[in-house]
């Protein structure tokens, strides 16, 4: 779960076969010579481009029963990665450095399907790996999949029946925009989306990239995420980035599971948020007279 802040995851089958004394004419006695070398097992791997009714936490050979993108489902492979040379007798856990690898490996490659980054839509990642059986016998694949998401705080896969490639290709539906923020202190109860040009207080501006620090780091210094944020709203609707900043506008952000933070997902989505106004209408370049001093 995320927290949420505001401020003002055959064996080889060896013949031995003796030669017989005696033969009979026309049979040289080299009984294999003409057989084809047995070739060496393969290790199943899945394919990319593929959906699935159900999302798969582990990828076991069993439940593999991939569909056509078209009809219904509730996950995508957009990429299959390998790790080469990775050892253990277990597939890799939250935190180590073949799971960093692989997060590292499907960020990227689902960036690029999507066609952006996918923190900025309703749209969720998880690496698959293999079932420990298939592991210890050789399997070193993992899959990226990815799931469209019914909110942020309803992050339920929903069924789709058209593939998410391409689908953060300029506008798109399931990009985060504008937000009706439902507060109890300084926690977030529900974050619900809204077309901009309904009633809210809250609007998405963007994410940004925390650096390499513990996770409970992180979680003590919150002042900082709520500074980083400050600054991309600045940009977003183009103020000043000062010490005013905190004047105009208030911050929410969404950040990383401590799983995924550790296996290096430092992506912090972050929204604007007034108190004591509400908007109809998006504040992206609405500059110092859609934000001002208060």
């Amino acid at each position: 779960m995320r927290r949420w802040w505001i401020g003002v995851a055959l064996g080889a089958v060896t013949l031995a076969l003796a030669a017989c004394s005696t033969r009979p004419a026309g049979i040289d006695g080299d009984l294999v010579d003409d057989w084809p070398v047995m070739a060496a097992p393969e290790v199943f791997t899945p394919a990319a481009q593929t959906c699935h009714t159900q999302p798969q936490d582990v990828g076991y050979l069993g439940g593999y029963a991939p569909v056509d993108c078209a009809q219904p489902h509730r996950a995508e492979t957009l990429h299959v990665g390998r790790l080469a040379g990775a050892g253990g007798t277990a597939p890799p856990e939250a935190g180590s450095r073949a799971m960093r690898t692989a997060y590292g490996e499907c960020d990227r490659a689902v960036r690029g399907v999507l066609g952006g980054d996918w923190r900025t839509a309703r749209i969720g990642l998880t690496v698959v790996f293999p079932s420990p059986r298939a592991w210890i016998g050789g399997a070193r694949w993992f899959r990226c999949d990815a799931h469209e998401m019914r909110g942020l705080d309803t992050p339920n896969p929903v069924r789709r029946t058209a593939s998410l490639a391409g689908t953060l290709e300029g506008s798109s539906p399931l990009r985060h925009g504008c937000f009706e923020a439902e507060t109890k202190g300084d926690d977030v109860t529900e974050m619900v989306a809204v077309k901009c040009s309904a009633r809210h207080r809250a609007e998405f501006v963007g994410v940004w990239k925390a650096p390499a620090t513990s996770y409970s780091a992180f979680l003590k210094d919150s002042a900082r995420a709520h500074r980083a944020c400050r600054s991309l709203i600045a940009k977003y609707a183009g103020v000043p980035d000062d010490g005013n900043l905190q004047y105009r506008v208030g911050t929410i952000y969404y950040h990383p599971s401590e799983p995924d933070w550790r296996s290096g997902d430092r992506g912090v989505q972050c929204f604007l948020w007034l108190h004591e106004r509400t908007l109809t209408r998006s504040l992206k370049g609405g500059g110092t007279r859609a934000l001002p001093i208060t």
